[in-house]
């Protein structure tokens, strides 16, 4: 049986943690920033940790993980 490949669009945008959770770094902060206050703009910087109903679809993107 050949090898089964990992999704290019989710390498890309998220990474598993040693304890088996999913990061991802969230949206809203690639343009029309002006109208955003400072507090918003900083939270949007850090990444967070995704749903567990998004999990179980993310997991099927990463079959060797």
């Amino acid at each position: 049986m050949p090898k089964l490949k990992t999704k290019s669009s989710a390498k890309k945008r998220f990474k598993i943690t040693g304890s088996g959770k999913i990061k991802r770094f969230k949206a809203f902060k690639s343009h029309l920033l002006t109208g955003k206050s400072k507090k918003r703009k900083r939270n949007l910087r850090k990444p967070t940790i995704c749903n567990k109903s998004e999990v179980s679809i993310l997991k099927g993107c990463f079959p060797y993980k």
